[in-house]
C-alpha cells in the first residue's frame, strides 16, 4: 500500500487560468520542487492524482499551484478546500526539519520510559500541537508544547515528552 502524508488544503482558485492557493503545513517555504504529482482527496478515502504544470511559494504557507487539466476558475473552484496529499517520498523531502509534521512517523516514549507507538497525524492548533496516535486500540491525542516536550532524537526517530498526570488513563 502507498503511504500518503496529509499536507494541507485548497483554500482557494487564483486568476482565470486554474490556478488554486494551496496552503500547508510543510514548514518552510516551497515550491514542491522535484514532485510530479500531489494528491486531491475530492472524495474521503479516494486520492486522486493531479500533475503540477507549475508552482510558486507564496509564502512559508501557501503555494500558488497550476494542475494539468485544471484551466479555468470555474473549474479551480471545484478543489475548494479539498485536502492536498503527498507521497510520503516526496513529503520527506520537503518538509521543513523543525516543522510539527516532520514528526509524523516518530515513537512517542514517555518519562516514565514507555512506548505509546508512532505518530499517525500532526494536528496543529493555534497554541499547541496534537500528536494523535492508536493506544491500546483507540484514537489518543497528546498535546506537545514547551512543557511537554522533552526531547526529540531525530537519528533514532524519538519523541520524549513528559506527560501530564492521569493523561493517558483517559483512553485506557
Amino acid at each position: 500500500m502507498t503511504d500518503y502524508i496529509h499536507i494541507g488544503k485548497i483554500v482557494a482558485a487564483f486568476g482565470v487560468k486554474g490556478e488554486l492557493i494551496l496552503k500547508h503545513s510543510l514548514g518552510k517555504k516551497t515550491m514542491l520542487k522535484g514532485v510530479a504529482a500531489l494528491f486531491v482527496e475530492e472524495v474521503k478515502g479516494s486520492f486522486i492524482p493531479y500533475f503540477i504544470e507549475s508552482s510558486k511559494a507564496k509564502d512559508g504557507e501557501e503555494i500558488y499551484i497550476k494542475l494539468e487539466g485544471i484551466n479555468s476558475k470555474e473549474a479551480a473552484v471545484r478543489f475548494h478546500t479539498k485536502p492536498v496529499w503527498l507521497l510520503d517520498a516526496d513529503f520527506r523531502k520537503l518538509a521543513g526539519k523543525d516543522a510539527p509534521i516532520s514528526l509524523l512517523g516518530y515513537e512517542i516514549i514517555t518519562d516514565e520510559d514507555e512506548n505509546l507507538g508512532p505518530i499517525e497525524e500532526v494536528i496543529e492548533q493555534p497554541h499547541q500541537v496534537l500528536l494523535r496516535i492508536s493506544l491500546d486500540g483507540k484514537e489518543a491525542l497528546i498535546p506537545l508544547h514547551a512543557e511537554t516536550l522533552d526531547k526529540i532524537d531525530r537519528a533514532a526517530k524519538k519523541l520524549y515528552i513528559i506527560l501530564p498526570d492521569g493523561l493517558l488513563d483517559i483512553y485506557r
